[in-house]
């Protein structure tokens, strides 16, 4: 395993990690099973590429590759980035179980300003086969696009380059005063910004 391989495996790890505890918390504040499902969904991947992560640092001490310390070092911070989707998918689980928050939790967490949400993208938005930076989602909305699923590809942190297509999965964070234009546009409800 090159060093830039396990700097992606590692990065990889950490981003859905981080992912998925933003899913579970929206999950269970917004009463969404789709979300909570998205979370189970990633704990899944996370677990093969922590194992794969495992697998090529150990290869690597046998063949010389690696220092002993080294391989502990990744293998360490694969399996924090595990632990870490384990706990989302904990969150995420209360969703699913259809276990009912006490109202003092769902109260203080709804008081926060900020939204995540799961929306998937109409072929007839006006946000389709366009480039994020030419939308200007996030001075229009208040809302930006953390992470994109195409298919079975996840794009994190995407840049103004990226194009946005319909049936992508967007996963977006702003305010929650721009949660509906947002949801709007996405469907094709909406045509003007």
């Amino acid at each position: 395993m090159s060093e830039k391989e396990a700097e992606e495996l590692l990065l990889e790890l950490k981003e859905k990690a981080e992912l998925m505890v933003d899913l579970a918390y929206s999950s269970v504040i917004y009463d969404n099973r789709d979300i909570a499902e998205e979370v189970y969904q990633l704990e899944n991947f996370i677990d093969v590429l922590n194992e794969r992560l495992q697998k090529l640092a150990i290869e690597d001490v046998k063949k010389g590759e690696l220092e002993v310390n080294e391989a502990l070092a990744i293998i360490q911070l694969g399996a924090s980035s595990e632990a870490i989707a384990d706990a989302a998918r904990d969150i995420a689980d209360v969703e699913l179980r259809d276990v009912e928050l006490h109202p003092i939790i769902k109260e203080s967490v709804m008081e926060s300003e900020e939204v995540v949400l799961r929306v998937e993208l109409s072929p007839n938005s006006v946000l389709a086969n366009k480039k994020i930076g030419d939308v200007k989602l996030a001075s229009q909305t208040g809302m930006w696009i953390i992470a994109i699923k195409r298919g079975e590809r996840w794009i994190y942190d995407p840049g103004k380059n990226v194009e946005l297509k319909g049936g992508d999965i967007l996963f977006a964070r702003g305010s929650r005063e721009g949660m509906e234009h947002f949801l709007a546009l996405a469907s094709g409800e909406e045509k003007e910004f």
